[in-house]
């Protein structure tokens, strides 16, 4: 019995261990705080978009992102990414229309010029049921239809 107590405390113990560690490990050791939150607007003929972005101290980039088409269903969606240099990438979550069942994912760039956001165009790949920009194919932001220019959060 004493063995069997002793086996027991001998394979529980990592296991205590590990339920003990604080959250540091996951986020690095850093807090995640919201620093900046800007929203935006655009509009393409009789398109219109919404854009919210949270910049948080770690760098990270989250928001939301509503574009109403015209003549097409509706995207709804969240956003998570980073910026390299002036650009914003990001993959964009989102919902199409009145489906709430069917979630796609497409990655976005957003050219920041002074206070405003340009929306690219690039070349996309799917791999392995990730969508992505296909590496050495430029992002063009003159194409984009999407230019951003910063309004007050409600």
């Amino acid at each position: 019995m004493k063995k069997t107590a002793f086996y027991l405390a001998f394979m529980v113990s990592p296991l205590m261990f590990s339920c003990n560690q604080t959250d540091s490990r996951k986020s690095g050791g850093t807090s995640d705080t919201l620093l900046h939150e800007q929203c935006y607007i655009s509009t393409f003929e009789k398109d219109t978009a919404d854009l919210k972005v949270k910049t948080m101290s770690t760098g990270k980039v989250s928001g939301e992102l509503l574009i109403k088409y015209d003549q097409k269903p509706m995207n709804k969606g969240t956003f998570e990414g980073t910026f390299k240099g002036d650009t914003l990438f990001v993959d964009y979550t989102f919902k199409e229309g009145k489906d709430t069942v069917t979630i796609y994912k497409n990655p976005l760039a957003f050219l920041k010029k002074n206070e405003n956001l340009i929306m690219g165009v690039g070349q996309i790949e799917t791999s392995m049921g990730r969508s992505y920009f296909v590496k050495g194919k430029p992002i063009d932001f003159e194409k984009g239809k999407f230019t951003f220019i910063t309004k007050d959060c409600k």
